[in-house]
């Protein structure tokens, strides 16, 4: 299956609501009338893109339509065209250090698949000729550990694990001994889940990253907050607390095969001016997928009926 493919089958509840939605409002009026105008907006802002990204949108509609009129105005075409301005604006590819080891370090709240995310990363990396050590810094959560050493014999990926309870930026720096040691092309380190609200869980982690840039000045290199596409607009308060307390890089942003709030890539991204570098698009290893602007908005208004 293509990118392409991936993302629209990905994002298939999202586009369907959309979509359907856009069709239901512009077909009823040859004019674009207040209402009509309300009504649009209303939809865009449902669909979790927030409202900055739908008073865009809906700018760039006004715009068409007193140019040209409703002859030729395309709703889709306009809304996708701002989403991949707006998305592509400051996106970066994944960091590597030149000869040398790249520490990835993936954050967010409970539940959101960093675990998952740590593994289909791996997956990735080693697709593109990568060699790659796993850290399951998840200390608190037996099953985290058992987790990410199922995934690392699956994928025949080294594990560098610690005691139940051990103090998670030990395990970090023995997993940064492990990858140097073994030439590495990179580190990713799977951290226990936190709420941004737990103040002493904010400064565990950021101890764990002193400790690493303390053995490797620079890393974490990539700090990459991970987000559950299903929360909605709730995603960007976490994104705004975790932003807070640690430098984070860059968002991967999960489970969007399985919801209609999709839109909320556009809204994070907008607010906080962090590269998307990864979204989940299902279940299988190579369902993790590099972030492409074009690809992403082209998929949620790649059908008009």
């Amino acid at each position: 299956m293509g990118l392409f493919q991936k993302f629209k089958q990905g994002l298939q509840k999202t586009q369907n609501k959309l979509v359907h939605e856009i069709k239901r409002i512009v077909t009823r009026s040859p004019r674009l009338t207040p209402e009509i105008v309300d009504e649009l907006e209303a939809a865009l802002i449902a669909a979790d893109l927030g409202a900055p990204m739908a008073t865009q949108i809906i700018d760039a509609v006004k715009k068409a339509y007193e140019t040209q009129g409703s002859n030729g105005l395309d709703v889709f075409e306009i809304a996708g065209r701002e989403i991949e301005e707006s998305l592509g604006r400051g996106q970066t590819p994944l960091k590597i250090q030149p000869n040398a080891l790249t520490v990835i370090s993936l954050v967010g709240v409970n539940g959101t698949g960093k675990t998952t995310t740590s593994a289909k990363l791996a997956y990735l990396l080693q697709s593109q000729g990568r060699s790659v050590v796993l850290a399951a810094c998840d200390t608190f959560r037996a099953a985290a550990t058992d987790q990410i050493k199922l995934w690392g014999d699956r994928l025949k990926v080294p594990v560098i694990t610690g005691a139940d309870r051990a103090d998670p930026a030990s395990v970090a720096h023995d997993a940064l001994s492990a990858a140097l040691a073994r030439k590495a092309d990179y580190l990713i380190i799977d951290t226990a889940g936190r709420l941004h609200t737990k103040h002493n869980l904010m400064q565990e982690l950021q101890k764990l990253h002193r400790v690493i840039d303390k053995k490797l000045p620079g890393a974490p290199h990539e700090v990459l907050l991970v987000l559950d596409g299903s929360t909605g607009m709730n995603a960007l308060n976490q994104a705004r607390e975790f932003n807070k307390s640690v430098r984070l890089t860059g968002l991967v942003i999960t489970k969007l095969d399985g919801t209609s709030k999709g839109g909320m890539v556009v809204a994070i991204q907008r607010e906080l001016a962090l590269p998307i570098k990864f979204v989940g698009l299902g279940e299988q290893p190579d369902d993790l997928q590099a972030f492409e602007a074009r690809q992403f908005s082209t998929a949620m208004f790649s059908e008009k009926e």
